[in-house]
Parts: structure tokens; sequence; C-alpha cells
């Protein structure tokens, strides 16, 4: 079946008359090809769920223009590719689709495109890249069902880690795919403790939530875990804003920093490694995100070099999600490095099939504590908080090796080095979830 990359913008969408609906019975599609589901999930026939024949729209709010467009097209393109190879193979059987959005990065936008999309028809929204545009359609989602009994919205979370959305801001329609910045720095760090060169660290952050989280909760879980290591020096700077990082490296190099660490994302990790490149400054980086669109070219521009990641997935997975991957880059051309994609269309469709339907009232509180196979091993929607327990991945770049997956279409790898149980990057939650009566 042919794959056409569809968004709309916020404008487009107010300019349609008449309300969709979210979920409505539909001839069953022909299914397109696609890698089978995992063993655990074989039992349930592919497309014969007892909502087999129904479609299920989400919305997709990123951004699709402005500095961080190439990232959000990207995850988009994963989206709609994970609701079409999924459609009809999960437990539920029913077809996925997925409409993108453009929220342009901004909270403002956010509630714009929330409502277009509302008004639309759509039930599930999905959004991930910025926790500050995140945290306005939690709010939003949140007041909208409370206002609006009958017309409930489910909010799925892939990419937006400030710890707060599953913490003293968590609520009940909220749900996270990926792993928050304190899980994400507690299996870092847990690596980094082990590393004898680390000594001496440089801070530098987007100047917004989600920088500020990653400075937080490095310097917490570092001064518990390797008290000797020292911060000697910090920045956070404008998020989208910055041209060249040519003063911050200058920075970094003043400080005698032996080690970088960054939750940096986008054109804005993307232009510090260009900067460090063009400095010569060769030392350990230790990030999130370097595994994003426009970074690993970068990198690879710049030779060899050391650089971490820490993730819940990795670009050389093998098995049906490698296959998954592979066909991504056959399609697009590009890299499939959305895994909460695959997952996220995973928990619906289990949940949908425990509860035989789609409605999201029903599948919300199907989604509490729902434990299904993900591409990495076990996983479970924590309950008190809609936390997704998962592994985690430490990565290194390096040279591919035959047989490995190049990256961006370098010479480049990223080889996962380390794997944690869910256990390992786990934290604790102040949710005091409020659910809604019965």
């Amino acid at each position: 079946m042919n794959f056409a990359l569809r968004h709309v913008t916020v404008a487009a969408v107010l300019a349609l008359t008449g309300a969709g609906f979210a979920f409505a019975q539909t001839a069953p599609a022909k299914p397109a090809a696609a890698p089978a589901a995992p063993a655990a999930q074989a039992a349930a026939p592919a497309g014969g769920g007892a909502l087999k024949g129904q479609s299920v729209r989400i919305a997709f709010m990123d951004p699709l223009s402005g500095p961080f467009a190439n990232v959000g097209q990207n995850q988009l393109k994963s989206w709609q590719f994970a609701a079409e190879q999924l459609s009809g193979k999960t437990p539920a059987g029913v077809k996925f689709e997925v409409v993108g959005f453009d929220n342009k990065g901004s909270p403002q936008e956010s509630l714009n495109t929330l409502k277009a999309a509302i008004d639309q028809g759509f039930r599930y929204v999905t959004q991930g890249n910025g926790s500050g545009a995140g945290l306005a359609i939690l709010d939003a989602v949140a007041k909208h069902n409370e206002r609006n009994p009958g017309k409930e919205v489910v909010y799925l979370n892939y990419a937006a880690v400030d710890p707060a959305m599953t913490n003293e801001k968590c609520d009940y329609w909220h749900f996270r795919l990926d792993a928050d910045t304190s899980m994400k720095m507690e299996a870092l760090t847990t690596f980094m403790k082990d590393q004898p060169k680390v000594k001496n660290v440089f801070l530098i952050n987007q100047n917004y939530s989600h920088g500020h989280q990653v400075a937080k909760y490095f310097k917490d879980a570092i001064t518990r875990k390797r008290p000797d290591v020292k911060v000697v020096g910090e920045d956070l700077h404008p998020i989208g804003q910055v041209k060249d990082f040519a003063p911050y490296v200058a920075k970094i190099k003043q400080s005698g920093a032996d080690t970088v660490v960054t939750g940096n994302w986008g054109q804005d990790l993307t232009l510090l490694v260009k900067a460090m490149n063009d400095a010569g400054l060769k030392v350990p980086m230790y990030t999130y995100y370097a595994g994003v669109t426009g970074t690993p070219t970068a990198l690879a521009s710049g030779g060899d070099s050391e650089v971490y990641v820490v993730a819940y997935g990795h670009a050389n997975q093998t098995g049906e999600i490698g296959k998954f991957a592979a066909e991504f880059k056959k399609k697009f051309n590009d890299d499939y490095y959305t895994y909460a994609t695959y997952n996220g269309i995973q928990l619906l469709g289990h949940a949908m099939a425990k509860v035989g339907s789609a409605d999201p009232v029903r599948v919300a509180k199907a989604m509490e504590g729902l434990s299904f196979k993900s591409f990495a091993g076990d996983a479970q929607m924590r309950a008190t908080d809609h936390q997704l327990q998962q592994s985690m991945f430490i990565t290194k770049w390096q040279k591919a090796k035959p047989g490995e997956y190049k990256v961006e279409n370098t010479d480049f790898t990223f080889v996962p080095i380390k794997q944690m149980d869910p256990y390992v990057s786990s934290t604790p939650t102040s949710c005091q979830m409020k659910r809604p009566a019965g």
C-alpha cells in the first residue's frame, strides 16, 4: 500500500467543516505487508480481534515546521508507519490512522492544535517534542475531559520527559511511553559511575524544563554514586535559537572538563556537535538524543568520537523490530528511532482487546497496570502514575562493522554496550492520581 505523509496546519484544520468521528465501523482494509507480531502476541490472529474493521484515529501534534521540523517529520512518519504496519495485527484487530498537526513546538500552538483535533473528533492524541508543550496538552486534556463527559480524550506522551508529568502534575488521562529524565539519568549515571576517567563534567542544556531537569537529576544521581565527580561548568541556552555554539564550546574547553553531559536534542545538539568538531574538542559526551535526526551526520563529519546515548532502544535492534526498522529505512531512506510509536500502538491494541472497545474511557482504565511484550522485553504501564516501566540501553558511537546498521547512511552506528532491566532505572513517584468516578 502506498504510504503518504499527511499533516495539517492549525489554520487548515480550522477551515474544515463538520466533525469527524474518532472511531467508526469501516470495511476491513487489506493488510499491508508487515513484520509478524512478537511471539508472545502471536496467539491473537492477525486482524482477527473482536474489533476487527473498526478504525481508531490518533492526532499527532509536534513541530512540522521551524528549527525542529526535521525531528517532527521523522516522528510523524514513524507513528504513521507503525499504525500502518500494525493495523489489524494487534490483539484488538483495529485499524489505526495517525494524522499530523503542526504545533510549531509551542505550548500555545499546542492548545490550538488540540482544540482543532478535538473539534475534528479525535479522541486519542500524541505528542513528545518538548515538555512545555506536553504540560500544556496534559492540563488542557484534563480540563476538557472534566467539562465534557462522554467526549474524553487520551494523551499518549511518547517523548516529553519532564518528571513532573508523572509526579506532582500527573493526570489520569496522560500515559508516558518514554522513560522520564529521572529514569534516564538513573540508568546513565549507573553506567558513568564505573567509568574512572569521568572526573570533571560540564553540563550544557536547553533553557526550559527538560534542560533544567537533566542538570538537576545528574547532579543528584552522580553525588550519590560518585561523589568524587565534579561539575566544573554549567550552561543553559535558549532553545532552538542559538546558531553558533562556539562561545559555549569555548567555555567547555576553558573549564577543563573531561566529560560533557547534555540533554539537548535536534538542531541544538547537531550545532553543538558541529562547534565541538570545529574547535577540535574531543571529550566523551553523554547524551539522551545523539541518535535523533541530524546529529549522527554531524558526529560522522567529525570522525571518531566517544559519544554515549541512554535510551529505551537502539539502532541495532534484532528480531521483528529490527525488520520493522529495516522496512522503514527502505521506505523512507530515514532512520526509525522512535520505538515508542511501536509500543504505543501495541499498548492501545492490547488495552482495546482487553475491554472489547475502542472507547477512550474504557481503554484508559485498561491501560492502567497493563503488561505487554515490548520490542525489548516485558513492559508495564505503572498504574500509580502512568509511567511505562521498560528496559534501558547504553549505546556507544563507533564505526559500523559488517552487518551493523549505518545511521543516517554514514559509516557509523550506535552499538549497545549495556542493557538494564526495568528495575534499574525505575524511580519512585509522588503522583496522587485522581481517577474519574466509577
